[in-house]
């Protein structure tokens, strides 16, 4: 049993006066040490639902559970990759965040010592299966990756069946401001856990290649990035101030770019223009390099969904695995 004092005490019993038996008034209540004590538990200072959007009662996604996202299904199980997790330590854990606790996918090596890690960031679809396989591909390369649930506060994409409610009811209500804070906070959870976070890299798929180049500009303990068909420009508003056209000059970290000659949503004008900031950027930025697969649509990593192309899915596994190297060189 807890020793908090409960609010149910004797000082909100029925008062007896002039002979008549009253119930206390909620003034009464609210000066009683045991609703002022409740009171501060519940609703921290600087924690408010009317004035900041990310409070410590919003995380509306506290586990991930199994399977894949509804609004990809059916999965193409004759490619889906299926990665098992002998010799890993893999399953959820709780990362604190200035509001709470966030949901994420974290797969090493057992009784790895330091091991270098790797922020691996979803598509709109969350941290489901795939996302989660990718994490346990890297801790077979002796890396810590972690997947952390980014849209725990705004909803489950995973419970959406059709792509474009995820846009407009989760990514679109996400703001990158909340995304770089979450992977800081992963980034010194993974620290206080004992992994070696002087070698960090990030990767990331469609929304999450977005955010990898993002983040690259962003956190200057990263020493490399591999964005997987990320999107390059967009509207600017509250929610997304800023695209990574827009922050070639002040990446600090140098990222791999890998795109789809067919990817119909980045059409390749924007990827050249993103070639050319590069060239006038930071010292990361011109390391930066951008690989195009002429044949390739978007998504062709997606070894679960048609868009799936093995060809360059496994030459692009290799790119990014060579590009990790840098994580020892910076």
């Amino acid at each position: 049993m807890s020793e908090q004092k409960k609010i149910e005490s004797t000082d909100l019993l029925p008062i007896q006066e002039n002979g008549k038996t009253y119930w206390r008034s909620l003034e009464h209540i609210a000066q009683t040490e045991e609703f002022q004590e409740f009171v501060h538990r519940e609703f921290p200072a600087g924690a408010s639902e009317l004035t900041d959007p990310v409070t410590r009662r919003s995380f509306l996604v506290t586990s991930l559970g199994a399977g894949f996202a509804l609004a990809v299904q059916p999965v193409m199980a004759q490619t889906a990759i299926r990665t098992d997790d002998a010799g890993l330590l893999a399953g959820e854990v709780k990362v604190p965040v200035k509001d709470g606790e966030m949901v994420a996918y974290r797969a090493l090596p057992k009784g790895a010592v330091r091991p270098p890690v790797v922020l691996v960031v979803s598509e709109i679809f969350g941290a489901h299966e795939h996302i989660q396989d990718i994490c346990r591909r890297l801790a077979k390369l002796g890396y810590c990756a972690i997947a952390p649930e980014l849209f725990a506060r705004q909803g489950d994409p995973r419970q959406f069946s059709n792509v474009q409610d995820i846009l407009t009811k989760i990514t679109g209500k996400t703001p990158d401001a909340q995304v770089m804070s979450d992977l800081d906070a992963t980034v010194a959870w993974a620290a206080s856990k004992g992994a070696d976070t002087d070698r960090l890299a990030i990767t990331g798929f469609c929304w999450g290649g977005r955010i990898t180049w993002l983040y690259c500009a962003h956190n200057p303990q990263v020493k490399a990035g591999v964005a997987w068909y990320g999107r390059l420009v967009g509207e600017v508003n509250e929610i997304t101030p800023r695209h990574p056209i827009n922050i070639a000059a002040d990446l600090k970290a140098p990222v791999l770019g890998l795109y789809g000659g067919l990817d119909t949503g980045i059409p390749l004008e924007t990827v050249e223009k993103m070639e050319m900031a590069l060239k006038d950027g930071s010292k990361a930025a011109r390391l930066s390099q951008i690989h195009v697969y002429d044949n390739a649509p978007h998504a062709f990593h997606a070894d679960y969904r048609p868009s799936f192309r093995k060809e360059e899915a496994e030459d692009g596994w290799k790119r990014m695995q060579a590009w990790f190297k840098k994580i020892d060189k910076a």
